[in-house]
Parts: C-alpha cells; sequence; structure tokens
C-alpha cells in the first residue's frame, strides 16, 4: 500500500459526492496517504473525516484571465455545434450586448472564433490562459503546496470551474499527473470547455466515454476509465436511510395517501416551476386527480425565496427546502460555496424511497428516483410562442434526447396531459423496465462498486 493521493475538492456536490459516500474510505485503504485540497473552507470537514485538508486560497480571474478562458470556450462550442442544439443554445446564452468591457469584449471573441476555433487554437487559448496567471501569487503558493507534498496523483473531483486552472498548471509544470472527474451528466453534450487538459478521465457510463471521445478528440482512449458517479452512492449506505414511519412524521404526511414528489431545477433553467407547482396544487385542491401528499424540494443551488407565495397560497403543500450551508460568500461562484449536511442526504434519500411518483423539468432528479424504480413525469409547458419560458427547447439537447427515446419518463407540454399523467402513474405503474434501461445507460457501475471502481483507476494511474 503505497502513493499518495491528493483530491480537490472544488463545491458543494463535490463534498457530497466525495466526502459523504465512502469514497474517503476505499481512498485511505489503497492509498499510503490521502490529502484533501479544499476549494471549501476548512472546517466544513472537521466532523465527517481525520483526512488532513489543505484550504486552498480563492483564484479570482483578472480580465485578462477571464478574455482567454471564454476565447477557449466559446471556440469549443464554435468548433462542436453542428447537429447540437444544447452546444448552440449555449452559444446564444453567452452571447453579450452589455455596452461593458466584458460586453465588447465577448462580441470580439465572437468575431475572432468565428474563424479560429480548431482544436490546435483551442489549445493555444489555453496556453494564453496559462500565461495570464503563471506569475500569480496564488498560483505560486500552489506551486509550493504541490512540490511541499510530492503526490503521486492529483485528482480534481470536477472538470470544470474556472478558478481550478491555475493548481491544474502548477501540477503540470512539476509533471505531476492529474485526472479529473466528469461531474454531470450534461457537462460534456451542452456546456463549454473543461477548465484545462488533464492526463486521466473518470467516466459514469460507455455513452459519457463516447461523448469524451467526440468532444476532445487528442484525449487517448486508454485514459479514460468507467466508474460509475459518486453522486448516488449514499443512496445504498445504511447510515443514511430512515423508516418509512420517520418520513411520514418528517413531513407531516398521511399515511392513507400516495405521494408526490416535485423537485426544482434552479430559475437558470427551471423558471416555469411555480407553475407546475401550482397546476398539481390546484388539481388536488379541486379533486381533479386524486387526494395525494405533495411535497416540494427545492434547489439546494438557489434561495427557494421565489416560492414565497406559494408556501402561502397552499398550506396543504409540504416543503423541503434542502439544508445545505453557505460556508463562504465572497466567490465568483458563490452557489458552489454552499454545502450539504448529513440530514439532508437522509431527507432526499427518504423521498426518493417513500414518494410514489416524481415531477421535475428535465433535471438529473430524474435519475435519483429511477435508481429507485419511481414513475417520473418531466412537464415542459413552454414553447416558443406561447409566452412562458421556453423549456421544450431542452428537448433537443442530446442529454434529454436519451432520456426522451429511452421512454424511461412521461414527458408532457400541457396542463392536461400532466394531470393525466399523474392519474394514470397513481392508479398503474409501468415502465420499469425502461427506467432499468434508462439507468444502465447512464450509470456504468452499480452503486456498491462505484467508489472500488473509482479508486482503482485511480491507483492504476497513480
Amino acid at each position: 500500500m503505497n502513493g499518495k493521493l491528493g483530491i480537490v475538492i472544488t463545491d458543494g456536490v463535490g463534498f457530497r459526492n466525495f466526502i459523504l459516500s465512502d469514497f474517503l474510505k476505499e481512498a485511505e485503504a489503497t492509498f499510503g496517504e490521502v490529502v484533501i485540497l479544499s476549494c471549501l473552507p476548512r472546517e466544513v470537514y472537521r466532523l465527517h473525516t481525520h483526512v488532513r485538508v489543505i484550504e486552498l486560497d480563492v483564484f479570482e480571474e483578472t480580465f485578462k484571465t477571464w478574455f482567454f478562458r471564454k476565447a477557449k470556450e466559446i471556440a469549443h462550442l464554435k468548433l462542436h455545434q453542428k447537429g447540437n442544439l444544447g452546444i448552440k443554445d449555449n452559444l446564444k446564452t453567452n452571447d453579450s450586448k452589455l455596452k461593458t468591457t466584458r460586453g465588447y469584449a465577448t462580441r470580439f471573441i465572437y468575431k475572432l472564433t468565428s474563424i479560429f476555433h480548431s482544436e490546435s487554437n483551442i489549445q493555444q487559448f489555453q496556453k494564453l490562459q496559462n500565461s495570464t496567471f503563471a506569475n500569480h501569487q496564488i498560483t505560486h503558493a500552489y506551486t509550493s503546496i504541490l512540490r511541499e507534498e510530492q503526490f503521486s496523483l492529483l485528482f480534481f473531483t470536477h472538470q470544470r470551474p474556472p478558478y481550478i486552472a491555475p493548481l491544474v498548471y502548477a501540477a503540470q509544470q512539476q509533471q505531476l499527473k492529474t485526472a479529473a472527474f466528469i461531474f454531470s451528466w450534461d457537462n460534456l453534450a451542452s456546456k463549454g470547455r473543461m477548465a484545462s487538459s488533464f492526463d486521466y478521465y473518470l467516466v459514469w457510463s460507455s455513452l459519457m466515454k463516447q461523448d469524451l471521445n467526440q468532444f476532445y478528440t487528442s484525449i487517448n482512449k486508454e485514459h479514460i476509465k468507467i466508474v460509475g458517479t459518486p453522486q448516488f452512492v449514499p443512496y445504498v449506505l445504511p447510515e443514511y436511510k430512515i423508516s418509512k414511519q420517520d418520513f411520514i412524521s418528517e413531513f407531516s404526511l398521511d399515511t392513507n395517501l400516495k405521494t408526490i414528489c416535485f423537485s426544482c431545477g434552479d430559475i437558470s433553467t427551471s423558471k416555469n416551476d411555480e407553475l407546475y407547482i401550482e397546476t398539481i396544487a390546484e388539481a388536488i385542491q379541486d379533486k381533479t386527480i386524486q387526494l395525494v401528499n405533495f411535497v416540494v424540494r427545492t434547489s439546494p443551488a438557489e434561495d427557494p425565496i421565489r416560492f414565497k407565495n406559494l408556501v402561502e397560497k397552499y398550506p396543504s403543500i409540504k416543503w423541503n427546502f434542502p439544508k445545505w450551508n453557505q460556508v463562504r460568500a465572497n466567490h465568483q461562484e458563490s452557489w458552489s460555496q454552499r454545502i450539504p449536511s448529513r440530514d439532508d442526504v437522509k431527507q432526499l434519500r427518504a423521498l426518493l424511497e417513500y414518494s410514489d411518483l416524481n415531477i421535475n423539468m428535465l433535471s438529473t432528479m430524474s435519475l435519483d428516483f429511477m435508481l429507485f424504480n419511481k414513475p417520473v413525469i418531466n412537464p415542459v409547458f413552454g414553447n416558443k410562442t406561447n409566452g412562458l419560458y421556453d423549456d421544450q427547447r431542452f428537448l433537443g439537447y442530446a442529454h434529454i434526447e436519451h432520456l426522451v427515446n429511452s421512454q424511461a419518463s412521461k414527458v408532457v407540454k400541457t396542463k392536461e396531459a400532466l394531470l393525466e399523467a399523474i392519474a394514470s402513474y397513481l392508479m398503474d405503474d409501468v415502465g420499469g423496465e425502461h427506467r432499468e434501461n434508462f439507468i444502465h445507460q447512464q450509470v456504468g457501475v452499480s452503486l456498491e462498486k462505484t467508489s472500488k471502481e473509482l479508486v482503482e483507476g485511480l491507483k492504476a494511474w497513480a
């Protein structure tokens, strides 16, 4: 047993995935030493692990760093936009009409990358981005840490946050091997460029490996390992299970009724959530659908203040506001500084296990519920012409097309279709085989084996 693993935790979701799972236990049993390099404050680990934590200084981009990072990302989108609605949509979202320095710079970047967007151009933008922080004091601090620690491998638990780029660069300058975990099911097919290049990659499934090779053609296929995802591992760990009676008591539910859970996205992409919640609440109230317990779980990435009117209007709704604590506000991505409590993981697991039906607007929560073989409905009422936020456009995103084609959930575009789907599922749940097939496609390793596969992959590269 030897080797020294450095684990870079970038945000609250990474904290949940790699600290609140059994990943650390497997890592400590395999490596001679494990050290956490944290973009979160050190004190958040105090009650969760005895592993040594090095708190990293927060890197804030200068204009020059931002410029070349943005050029790299837009060039990547331009290179891969053909036949990819998600990337085309991202290109529209990133454009700017602001009369500010960054607004003018963004428009210049769009013109520049209309010509220069080859893979070699992207690599050149990466080099220019690196040059902007090569002599930054924080980069020097990172270099000192890595030189002192002498890691065998530096493992990044998220490949995208821009503030990790100086740490990757410092590792590259010392020829320290790096590995990155692809964070989410939509990161490759619809998002921008990674923060940097890594030596090795850990992915969820064969499908994600295929996507990685498609969008990053220079990556050696032998440097990619399918490991599943630790995102769902707490669902099979006994310490997070609570009884159905405790679940019913905690949410004050009626034991004689079935339970619907609506899980919200954040306001940036799920702007119609209030409409969907109100539609369901009104249908329960006027008995258009059978009487049920109705629980709403808001997104941990945002303050639930936007639902204040619904909380007051529908007292029968049971609200689950995620127990995620904001641990640092002065950060370029402040939402990343929210971390979950163990109690929140227990509550979420109970919702997944004991709810009879989930409804969400095409979020990853579809996967969470399907892991417990629960039926899922995905409402998308908005289109280009009806005045609602156009969430139907997401149906053309590559990762959502896989969901639609799988028939693992019911995608509904009208109020009538939503209420009909609810009534149908509450009466007779069909589609378990489709859900199982979709999970197998998206998550290539069983939850029980995920942490072991992750660590064995890292050990083979260390």
